[in-house]
């Protein structure tokens, strides 16, 4: 219990030290093991929290409070069959209580027994007497049990428990009364009065895109694979709704997207006409994922030029038919945002140009002669574009991000922080630390980036890192909710949370960050002497150095006071941990660990099932496992880029460098891997073609793609090219012809440096040549002047703004 205390008051160490004394003094006590399990607990150590509360079980079989802590751990865990166990004890130790017969329910229900989950919600449901009226608790109750009807299939009884719920108004969502309803009657071919419902929703929510898609569905029309004997019947729904509710935008759009030929070039033009009277910012990027279809770019570029050419024939309009101002500015807004997103960037910037000769204090056009700027390679001018609209409006927070990301994307970092600063708490150890805090995902990514485009791998891997332990926090933030959510009775939202949980890491930061730390963690591998050169205070910039000191100033500051008690959010009084000592303030330590591969395959490991279809996630696992020496492994992600894409430039060198590395082993790998690699190998690659041959014949089969020509260079220096050859290939990438990117061009001036070229000046100054709008080819003295322009000319609007905006208040 003194552990227990200590713990509390923040001295963790000596408390757990205390507890597990505590244990070992008497083996058989069920509160010794409660309490190692609540430190374990306040821990996020959950797997070790249900260990200890399983052994407390073994000697007080019926504690509710054990058994309670329990069923949330193996709902956290996933260990459903335990959980159904678990919550069978409690119902049986407590039946008075509604909590413990619908927790039985839901145990029944995530461990895929509806039909049993169907039986305790009967019996609860009769054993229930003197309801309130509108008892919003046993409304979401009957929904659910609704629900687990629908999901058995079991229709008709679903639709009669729902009928008699809403008539006697024990369900009072009357909207999940209506959207079950029109489901499940669309399921059982009730088609006309599932028609009436699905309409009555639409007129109540008529921006609802699922409304449409099942309005349609009943119709026997699947809105997600529209084919040509469909096509019509839909586009006859969508002009009936637009013409019942003009005002709705969700018809005229949908319309759109199944639209072809000239019904789409009627149905397009009053759309976007409409869009640019009325002054909508948002229309491009409404309309953008209509491009895919070439036919379609073709016709809203058409009408966007005609419409541009009418409005600036008007210069000396008569007052009936002159048009607002504002449409010609936001028509210039939108065909630059068009030309930029085909890849004609000049155009773009020569039209908005003239929207800012035409209204120069409109932040949108700043924002986004940035963005055009940037796609052009000049990250600087971009970030310059972006403090120009920033200082329109101080105290808009949204402008003021966007500036503090277009400043990392320029690798000015301590500059984004200033930037960030003025939303951030005034008393925080840094700016970056309080984003860290605020779990600002957005900062951390691309801090981390502009971290590794600078050479600081230390920072950005600690930046990396700090994603992952933040998504970790997001999934340990569900813990909580499993309780709550029972005792509130909200069933559908916790199970709809518990899917979200199961996909967490499929969101695009996590993929993003996992890759990139991989790729840092196999160069460190590769080149263990890495880890000294990037964090070499010799080498670093002032801005670097700077960023050094302050986070070692924000982690002494942190440590200052150990013996602060932890602040708690929780039911477990003060068991959670408190701010973590920062004992890697510049990142040193990750660069200099022993289990770097070890590392990378944890970051990867969620994306096998979560980013199945990501073929830069497969690259990456290819490339851990094959240092790993896990060779199935590394064949099975060859095997699924291949499948994603038999061209992938990546697949080639993998390919190539498979076959060289499996081929250099000393001896073949034990049976039964080494027969499965061989066979897996032959199926890969032909087995009569030598790999000299082999890269030939990739570089001829795409003749015209810089992609290819880098990946057979690659493969060159794999397989021990001289570097006169792998320079000369690199170096046809710059021929007029050739259709180089920046992105390759970058890649290649990096690969010719990683191999120590004496050419890779010149690579440089070439493609300085061929990118004339760049700046990220520019010699290392320009760099640093047009770091300097791009804020120097607006730090002096910047203070005095700042100097008026402290007298306002600024929420964080």
């Amino acid at each position: 219990m003194k552990g227990l205390v200590l713990t509390h008051m923040g001295r963790r160490e000596e408390g757990l030290e205390l507890v597990k004394k505590g244990v070992r003094l008497d083996l058989t006590s069920h509160i010794v093991w409660h309490v190692f399990g609540l430190v374990q607990k306040g821990e996020k150590n959950y797997e070790e929290a249900l260990k200890s509360y399983t052994q407390a079980l073994k000697f007080d079989k019926e504690n509710m409070n054990i058994l309670r802590d329990a069923a949330h751990l193996q709902t956290q865990l996933r260990q459903y069959d335990g959980l159904v166990e678990t919550r069978h004890t409690l119902l049986r130790l407590r039946p008075n209580l509604r909590s413990n017969w619908l927790g039985l329910a839901v145990a029944y229900h995530l461990n895929g027994q509806s039909g049993e989950a169907k039986k305790v919600l009967d019996h609860y449901e009769v054993s229930l007497k003197n309801i309130p009226d509108y008892d919003v608790e046993h409304s979401e109750v009957l929904l659910y049990h609704v629900r687990v009807l629908e999901d058995l299939g079991e229709l008709n009884e679903a639709l009669n428990l729902l009928d008699v719920s809403a008539k006697s108004r024990a369900i009072i969502d009357r909207v999940a009364i209506m959207e079950f309803r029109a489901r499940l009657l669309s399921k059982l071919s009730m088609n006309d009065d599932a028609e009436h419902t699905w309409q009555a929703l639409i007129e109540q929510n008529p921006d609802h895109y699922s409304y449409y898609k099942g309005f349609l569905s009943n119709r026997g029309v699947d809105l997600d694979s529209i084919t040509d004997e469909t096509r019509p019947k839909a586009l006859e729904v969508f002009k009936s709704f637009s013409t019942q509710l003009p005002r709705a935008a969700a018809p005229r759009r949908l319309a759109l997207a199944i639209a072809t030929g000239d019904d789409f070039k009627e149905l397009a033009e009053p759309y976007l006409t409409s869009g640019l009277d009325r002054n909508i910012p948002s229309l491009f990027a409404d309309i953008k994922s209509l491009y895919r279809d070439p036919q379609k770019l073709s016709t809203v570029a058409s009408i966007a030029e005609a419409h541009y050419a009418h409005l600036k024939a008007q210069e000396q309009p008569s007052p009936n038919e002159s048009e607002p101002p504002t449409t010609y500015l936001w028509t210039l807004y939108f065909l630059a945002q068009h030309y930029s997103y085909v890849g004609q960037h000049e155009r773009a910037l020569e039209l908005l140009d003239e929207a800012l000769s035409h209204t120069p204090t409109l932040p949108d056009l700043h924002m986004f002669k940035g963005r055009v700027l940037k796609r052009l390679g000049d990250p600087y001018g971009a970030a310059r574009c972006m403090d120009e609209a920033r200082v329109l409006d101080l105290q808009d927070r949204f402008l003021n991000t966007k500036c503090g990301k277009y400043r990392l994307r320029a690798g000015m970092n301590e500059e984004a922080q200033d930037v960030l600063s003025l939303f951030t708490k005034k008393d925080a150890p840094s700016p970056g630390a309080d984003l860290e805090d605020m779990q600002s995902v957005l900062f951390l990514l691309e801090d981390a980036d502009a971290y590794r485009r600078n050479g600081n791998l230390g920072m950005a891997l600690k930046r990396y890192t700090s994603i992952q332990k933040l998504f970790s926090e997001f999934e340990d933030d569900q813990f909580d909710f499993h309780g709550y959510s029972l005792r509130k009775f909200t069933i559908n939202i916790y199970l709809n949370m518990i899917d979200w949980a199961e996909s967490l890491r499929s969101h695009p930061a996590y993929v993003r960050a996992a890759i990139a730390a991989s790729q840092i963690y196999i160069r460190l591998y590769d080149d263990p002497t890495l880890a000294s050169r990037s964090n070499s205070s010799a080498k670093m910039s002032e801005e670097e150095k700077k960023a050094k000191k302050k986070a070692k100033k924000a982690a002494s500051k942190v440590q200052e006071d150990p013996k602060k008690p932890a602040a708690s959010s929780n039911d477990d009084k003060g068991l959670d941990a408190g701010p973590p000592k920062d004992d890697d303030p510049d990142g040193t330590k990750l660069l200099k660990a022993d289990d770097v591969l070890e590392r990378a395959a944890k970051f990867l490991n969620p994306l096998v099932a979560l980013a199945a279809e990501n073929i830069d996630v497969w690259i990456a696992i290819y490339n851990v496992a094959i240092r790993r020496k896990k060779y199935l492994q590394a064949v099975q992600a060859l095997n699924r880029v291949r499948a994603l894409d038999e061209g992938h430039s990546e697949l080639h060198f993998c390919l190539v460098h498979f076959k060289k590395t499996v081929s250099s082993l000393p001896q073949e790998p034990p049976a039964p891997i080494g027969p499965t690699v061989s066979q897996s190998i032959s199926g890969l690659l032909p087995a009569d073609v030598a790999l000299d041959t082999f890269n030939s014949q990739y570089l001829q089969k795409y003749p015209g793609s810089p992609r290819a020509s880098f990946a057979f260079a690659r493969a060159l220096k794999a397989l021990d090219a001289p570097v006169e050859e792998i320079e000369s290939t690199l170096f046809g990438l710059l021929h007029p012809e050739a259709n180089l990117d920046i992105k390759t061009a970058l890649d290649a001036l990096a690969y010719l440096d990683n191999i120590s070229s004496s050419r890779t000046d010149e690579f440089r100054q070439a493609c300085d040549s061929r990118f004339e709008r760049s700046t990220i080819f520019k010699a290392p003295e320009e760099t640093i002047a047009l770091r300097k322009q791009a804020i120097a000319p607006l730090s002096d609007v910047s203070a005095t703004m700042n100097g008026n905006e402290d007298k306002t208040e600024v929420v964080s």
